[in-house]
């Protein structure tokens, strides 16, 4: 059995401690398990160490989309639209079907609005062309049409509504899935471990860095790891980290905080909107988990990063631009369930965040550490392939000369239809003690053929089989499958990362307890 899958922490703690490691990543979040990822099977000898959980902060708070970015055709990148495209459809077809799913997306048009049919249509016609109309044809539709897909539009002024194709996701799942599949292909990883310290060559202070001393934050215990190359891709933390590598290194990155809500949904939705709030700006109202989500913002951050929250000024702000499509009835605050925000990681420089570029940032310290920050969910492969052939090549040749081709398409585990998944767990059992069909869709949809390891839990178990929460679709074999095999370690990790307990706003007190009680 490979040493992290089940493994418990002491024993990863000690395959991290008596190695020498390749590359050591310091960050579990899109860019570290990335990089992770495709180091592993490019044949490194690769360990992830995480301060809080993988994808802890901002790689768990996105708008859950895999997108080709539509606005990006607005300041006439054509090409990156198309990029965003390839690596979208790679993703929906080959890499995670069973974690990505397509969704349809409506622009609506409204009299006075800061964009016209002509124009929007234009738009998504060039928009599913970059995509080869895989998702079919963007166009443009009517008011009725409009209003029958999405019943919660606002009729008042609504002259048409564009219509495009794009895909989304529970970025949490795709992020612990990645991690699993980094593991699959050789690396360590361990969460809850925070860098204390960066070991240097010849133990002075202005050696190169050659590893990393860390504190597990779950018992305290300390160790260290040793590398021929170490990695920061800490997010917002990047410059902490590489003022630990020289004290006098100016800022490389700024911070824009985007805050969303989750709210409880009224009718069935079979579209998302995107509304344009100016000529820039757009507000998302998509379905998701069986609710809505709203968002986001787009504004400079300066406080802590661990500190950053959806704020009431947050909150009335994505109910007030939601409000431009969407009725009153759907946007009352009593329906909110969960309002989170993160980090975007900008390159450093003046100007207005919203303004700023999305691009990966690699810098190099004087003690020869690498530094990466940005990054984005739909690109995601691309980026970690990007950042491991720029470490291949630098001076010197840390990673050496002899790096595996990385194969094009390594799908992350559990690939499959989650139709036929949930088929199957429906099927599979007795009559009478069928799965519910909700809990089969569920767990198809979060796990894929996995699934039948969780489903496999109830089988000895039958308790396993209850829901957490009878107002929820996931089951206490998750949280049971989560602590033994998803490296969750805390009550957060199981109810906000690993189930959805936390987004449908059914992390009660009660249920919060129960879980604590199983991980201990």
């Amino acid at each position: 059995m490979n040493i992290a899958i089940g493994a418990d922490r002491a024993e990863i703690r000690h395959e991290l401690s008596r190695a020498t490691y390749d590359l050591l990543v310091i960050g579990g979040g899109i860019l570290g398990t990335s990089v992770t990822w495709m180091a592993a099977q490019a044949g490194l000898r690769v360990a992830m160490v995480e301060a809080g959980d993988f994808a802890g902060a901002t790689s768990s708070a996105s708008s859950k989309l895999v997108h080709g970015g539509l606005r990006y055709l607005q300041t006439g990148n054509v090409k990156l639209v198309a990029e965003n495209h390839r690596e979208r459809r790679a993703l929906a077809a080959d890499i995670a079907p069973h974690l990505v799913k397509p969704l349809s997306f409506l622009v609506p048009i409204y009299k006075g609005g800061p964009h016209g049919a002509a124009k929007l249509g234009a738009g998504v016609f060039l928009y599913s062309a970059l995509s080869v109309f895989g998702d079919g044809m963007g166009k443009v539709i009517t008011p009725h049409q409009a209003m029958t897909r999405v019943p919660a539009l606002r009729s008042e002024g609504l002259r048409a509504a564009a219509v495009y194709g794009d895909h989304q996701m529970n970025d949490s799942r795709v992020a612990v899935m990645t991690v699993r599949a980094a593991v699959d292909a050789g690396a360590v990883v361990l969460n809850h471990a925070e860098v204390v310290g960066l070991r240097k060559s010849g133990g002075n202070a202005t050696g190169n860095v050659t590893g990393a001393e860390l504190r597990d934050r779950l018992d305290g215990t300390e160790f260290g790891v040793d590398a021929r190359l170490v990695l920061n891709a800490t997010g917002p933390w990047v410059d902490h980290l590489r003022r630990m590598e020289d004290p006098h290194a100016a800022p490389s990155i700024r911070l824009s905080k985007g805050a969303h809500l989750v709210m409880r949904r009224h009718d069935p939705w079979k579209a998302a909107l995107t509304t344009p709030i100016d000529k820039y700006r757009v507000s998302f109202a998509i379905p998701w988990e069986d609710h809505l989500l709203l968002g986001t913002t787009d504004e400079a951050y300066e406080g802590d990063p661990a500190d950053v929250r959806a704020t009431d000024a947050d909150i009335a702000q994505i109910l007030d631009e939601a409000g431009h499509a969407v009725r009153d009835c759907q946007l009352r605050r009593e329906d909110i369930t969960y309002a989170f925000a993160g980090l975007r990681v900008l390159p450093g420089g003046p100007g207005q965040v919203s303004a700023a570029k999305r691009e990966t940032v690699v810098t190099r310290g004087a003690g020869g550490m690498l530094s990466v920050a940005g990054g984005k969910w739909t690109t995601y492969r691309h980026i970690g392939r990007h950042v491991l052939e720029t470490l291949s090549r630098l001076p010197g040749r840390p990673l050496g000369d002899d790096l595996a081709d990385i194969l094009p398409a390594v799908p992350l585990p559990g690939l499959a239809s989650p139709d036929a998944v949930a088929m199957r767990l429906w099927t599979e059992r007795e009559p009478g003690a069928r799965m519910d069909p909700l809990v089969a869709r569920n767990l198809a949809t979060h796990y894929g053929t996995i699934a039948f390891d969780v489903a496999r839990l109830i089988r000895d178990d039958p308790s396993l089989g209850e829901r957490i929460h009878p107002d929820g679709p996931d089951i206490w074999a998750q949280a049971v499958y989560a602590r033994d095999h998803e490296w969750a370690a805390t009550v957060d990790d199981v109810v906000r990362r690993r189930t959805t307990l936390t987004v449908r706003g059914l992390d009660t007190p009660d249920v919060r307890t129960r879980i604590e009680q199983l991980l201990a």
